[in-house]
């Protein structure tokens, strides 16, 4: 029977000062995700410098900026908690049809117990800048 750890203690979640630690401050990183989503739906484009990056990879990255964005935000201020639960379900929903670009180790059904799956999110966004930020 495959046991789900149902805290952050018990899948070893880093706190959020050390999942974000390499994290840009909230509004560069606020004015870098507005920009990518301004040229992931057409309304800018984009650098036309470096490497193909698959489209996959590209669109969860952007998922995984704005879900920690919105967990960092909802971190300083009660009012985005909502947006932070809603955008940390958007990015467990495309992880679980893309299972191969999940960088920690969890999957986003094995954190249960974190509302909205925020815990997933510093899990990923922790991942995600160890490997060198994939996708961007």
């Amino acid at each position: 029977m495959h046991v789900t750890p149902n805290s952050g203690e018990a899948i070893g979640a880093l706190p959020p000062l050390e999942a974000y630690a390499n994290a840009p401050d909230l509004r560069r990183e606020m004015h870098q995700v507005l920009a990518l989503g301004a040229e992931r739906e057409g309304r800018q484009a984009g650098p036309d410098t470096g490497p193909l990056v698959d489209a996959t990879a590209a669109e969860r990255a952007w998922l995984l900026r704005r879900a920690a964005l919105m967990d960092r935000m909802a971190l300083d201020s009660p009012g985005p908690v909502a947006a932070a639960a809603e955008t940390a379900e958007q990015l467990v929903q495309h992880d679980r049809r893309h299972p191969d670009l999940v960088a920690g180790p969890h999957h986003p059904d094995a954190i249960t117990l974190a509302p909205g799956h925020r815990l997933y999110v510093r899990q990923e966004y922790a991942a995600w800048t160890a490997a060198g930020r994939p996708g961007i």
